[in-house]
């Protein structure tokens, strides 16, 4: 049997796995400056060169690269993220980028030989066979599935790997954690990734040759990204004016909230820097009560300063995790941002969202045609499964002894290369 490689290709980070002809199974590691780690950041950055012999040309970068070259030049440069995100919307079907056209599919494409590429040790693929994951529904308010894997499939075609395997991401992360088993059982997988939460009932038994039989699944696309928006829009938007007056002929009115919509969203964010915005923007906080603020959210957006602050942010998530309070702190040239958040408001925060992943494991537990009292275990995986009310949601529901976690980074790779390699013996 040739190698097989599991490739995670997330909103967020994405992983390779490579299953050996031994059935040693390891993941791609990727140089960072505190060390190595299993995951590589979505990412792609594209500057212009501006001097020497080839001044003009195109240049990119993918990964934790693109953010080196995006902070070395962020006015100068376009930072590309979230490409995932956009699979499944019949409106994008191309960006322009310093002048030069790019349809969807080719960004994937450019992203995924950067993240081999980039791999210390991954040697030559060519002769690999691959195994890709997809989620349940991919994201989006009319997302089309068919569409969104036509492209995914075009993508890997494009760096090379024709002829795709595809799985769904939860039954990939419910394989690896089905090794581990010793009897048949049914299981409840919930893989939380960057911008969907997917979730599967699959029977598994166990033996040479692992039988799994799916039973239901569902898909939202709810996740990570979804959970630093409520601090955003909670924390760091009322600081920049949302929620403040402005006055027009002595006439108080909001100001407008669609400032703050893309503000939220990082991958938006470079939408802001259109100078019509911007006008908009600065016309309102001259008229506006605080008007420190929007020339504050100016400023943010001009500097591109977004990194840090999602950065900032995203710390402060993670920490919530562990304790019942954590500090945001930012700073940026007048902006000094010191909120206090408390895990008791982030979690009525994203209350919304918790009822919507309830909602799809209800759905999942539909298509299932089952009771949770029929569930044997769950097991979840990534990173939001670490927020506390999100595994308390599934202990509520099956019991706190039937409720798993691990391999929140790298599950689904490893059992997407599982599953490569069992489909290439059943061939």
């Amino acid at each position: 049997m040739p190698d097989v490689l599991g490739i995670d290709f997330g909103t967020t980070n994405s992983v390779i796995a490579l299953r050996q002809p031994d059935g040693v199974v390891s993941t791609f590691r990727y140089a960072t400056g505190a060390g190595a780690t299993d995951t590589f950041r979505s990412l792609l950055c594209f500057w212009a060169q501006e001097t020497g012999a080839t001044r003009g040309r195109l240049e990119h970068a993918a990964g934790p690269r693109a953010i080196e070259a995006y902070l070395d030049d962020p006015l100068g440069s376009r930072l590309i993220m979230s490409m995932k995100s956009y699979l499944a919307s019949r409106s994008f079907t191309e960006t322009r980028i310093f002048g030069r056209a790019f349809a969807l599919e080719d960004l994937v494409s450019l992203f995924l030989r950067a993240l081999v590429a980039s791999a210390a040790g991954g040697g030559p693929l060519g002769a690999a066979r691959v195994t890709a994951g997809r989620p349940v529904r991919f994201v989006g308010e009319a997302a089309d599935d068919a569409l969104a894997e036509r492209r995914l499939r075009a993508a890997f075609a494009g760096a090379g790997w024709h002829g795709l395997d595809l799985a769904l991401e939860p039954e990939a992360a419910g394989y690896r954690f089905a090794a581990g088993l010793d009897g048949a059982a049914t299981v409840l997988v919930g893989d939380f990734g960057g911008g969907t939460s997917d979730f599967s009932l699959l029977r598994f038994e166990p033996g040479a040759r692992r039988r799994v039989t799916p039973l239901g699944h569902s898909g939202v696309g709810i996740a990570g990204d979804a959970f630093d928006y409520r601090i955003i829009d909670n924390v760091v938007s009322p600081c920049l004016g949302k929620g403040d007056n402005y006055r027009v002929m002595g006439t108080p009115l909001p100001v407008p909230p669609s400032f703050f919509t893309s503000f939220a969203h990082w991958h938006r964010l470079s939408l802001m820097r259109a100078p019509r915005t911007l006008r908009e923007i600065a016309e309102v906080a001259r008229a506006s009560d605080h008007p420190e603020r929007l020339n504050n959210l100016i400023r943010l957006v001009e500097d591109e300063a977004g990194y840090a602050l999602y950065q900032a942010v995203s710390g402060v998530k993670a920490a919530l995790s562990q304790a019942a309070s954590a500090t945001l702190r930012f700073r940026h040239g007048d902006f000094v941002l010191e909120e206090e958040v408390r895990r008791a408001d982030f979690e009525r925060w994203i209350a919304p969202d918790l009822a919507r992943l309830a909602a799809a494991v209800d759905q999942a537990l539909a298509d299932a045609g089952l009771r949770p009292t029929a569930v044997d275990r769950v097991f979840l995986t990534g990173g939001t499964s670490l927020v506390p009310a999100v595994r308390q949601l599934f202990e509520a529901r099956f019991g706190a002894g039937r409720v798993v976690s691990g391999g929140e980074f790298v599950s689904v790779a490893e059992g997407l290369a599982l599953i490569g390699a069992d489909r290439a013996l059943a061939a």
